[in-house]
């Protein structure tokens, strides 16, 4: 008898372990409220507030689903405004030297376009082009997440953690470029809560190094919204 149990618990380690990527992602998209729902949301509103250096400041993301998005962040009684449409990409930070509309290429044009879609990316890569690739399990904090690498079409990999008891999102890395250096920022998401049958994480921690260096927190999400596509041309 105790022989066929430890039989039995080596089966099913090794049937957990051999979950594919897309098994996997599937369930993270069905426990998230389903790819199909999230890609037929027209709009999305988010507000709420980015925490830096213990310093709130005011957050507001509009999006037209897989066609324009615009962010806005309030800092020191000016706006830095990132904004995406069809294809096109602008921005002004006069933290950083734009202090008029900018236009953007490259990785950062490709980050603004990433974040006009309602679906997360892995949740959709197949549509996207994208390749993934299940790396097993790894503990996260005391959660035991399966582990699954992401490469875009313009070949950056993004890793993102799925915990195994709820198959929600958790945790994802990857490489950003600051200031001409590369940094790997680790995001975990936290304070997940249902809007109409689909599920948000309201709060976001990025850290680097270790240390923590922003927080998002979304005290309100919108579904299907009007949004004036007027506010995402080029100012």
């Amino acid at each position: 008898m105790k022989k066929i149990f430890f039989l039995l618990c080596i089966f099913i380690v090794i049937k957990s372990k051999a979950q594919t990527a897309d098994e996997i992602i599937l369930k993270y998209a069905k426990a998230s409220g389903g790819l199909e729902n999230f890609s037929a949301l027209k709009t999305l509103k988010m507000t709420g507030t980015v925490t830096a250096q213990g310093t709130d400041l005011p957050i507001t993301v509009q999006i037209i689903n897989g066609k324009a998005m615009r962010s806005e962040v309030e800092v020191m009684g000016q706006t830095v405004v990132n904004v995406y449409k069809e294809g096109k990409g602008w921005k002004i930070n006069p933290f950083q030297g734009a202090s008029t509309a900018t236009d953007v290429n490259g990785t950062e044009l490709n980050d603004f376009k990433t974040q006009s879609y309602t679906a997360s990316q892995l949740m959709d890569y197949k549509m996207r082009g994208y390749t993934v690739e299940s790396l097993g399990q790894e503990d996260v904090d005391g959660v035991k997440a399966y582990k699954i690498k992401l490469i875009t079409d313009d070949k950056r990999e993004f890793t993102y953690f799925i915990d195994g008891a709820n198959w929600m999102l958790i945790k994802s890395i990857n490489t950003r470029n600051v200031q001409g250096q590369d940094i790997e920022i680790e995001t975990y998401y936290t304070d997940i809560k249902d809007f109409n049958g689909l599920k948000f994480s309201t709060s976001r921690t990025q850290k680097t190094g270790g240390q923590v260096f922003q927080e998002v927190h979304f005290d309100k999400i919108e579904l299907n919204v009007p949004v004036d596509e007027k506010i995402f041309d080029k100012q």
